[in-house]
């Protein structure tokens, strides 16, 4: 048995601001114009029961309940810049004592299963530095590009026909 399991996000889950908090730490700076109460705002509208959007956590036991080691979502959005593009794997994110687990492959793998299980055909992603992960699980270039001064590469993953 391991230490930590996945489970879909509700609205109501006591781990959504524990969430939006670590997400926004990480990734709020490429949004300026959005304050942590947004991103909670965002988050909690994202946990959907099932399709598009899809809210995923990574939890392991603590010493007062369980605790958040990681989270990925399914969304409709994700890059401005590329609106015509969707859903997306959005916010992979493994707390650094917990990576190197097999906790970022199961969530990844958990947002394409969802994707399948809504018939997506396609679902892309964007990365500054993880692209080797992606792609040990399927997932292959699209295009690179520059977004709020960072160098990123958007992925996709089709289904096999």
């Amino acid at each position: 048995m391991s230490a930590w399991s996945l489970s879909r996000l509700m609205s109501d889950s006591p781990h959504v601001e524990t969430l939006a908090g670590l997400t926004y730490a990480e990734w709020g700076a490429l949004y300026p114009h959005e304050s942590l109460a947004q991103w909670t705002d965002d988050l909690r509208a994202s946990c959907g029961s099932g399709g598009v959007p899809s809210v995923f956590v990574a939890t392991a036991p603590g010493r007062d309940g369980d605790v958040v080691v990681g989270t990925a979502s399914l969304l409709e959005a994700d890059l401005p810049v590329r609106p015509a593009y969707s859903p997306w794997l959005a916010s992979v994110l493994v707390l650094p004592a917990w990576r190197g687990q097999g906790i970022a492959s199961a969530l990844v793998e958990r947002v394409w299963q969802e994707a399948e299980a809504s018939a997506v055909a396609r679902c892309y992603l964007f990365t500054p530095d993880r692209q080797s992960l992606y792609a040990r699980l399927g997932w292959r270039w699209t295009e690179s590009l520059t977004y709020r001064g960072n160098a990123m590469t958007v992925m996709c993953r089709e289904r096999r026909r």
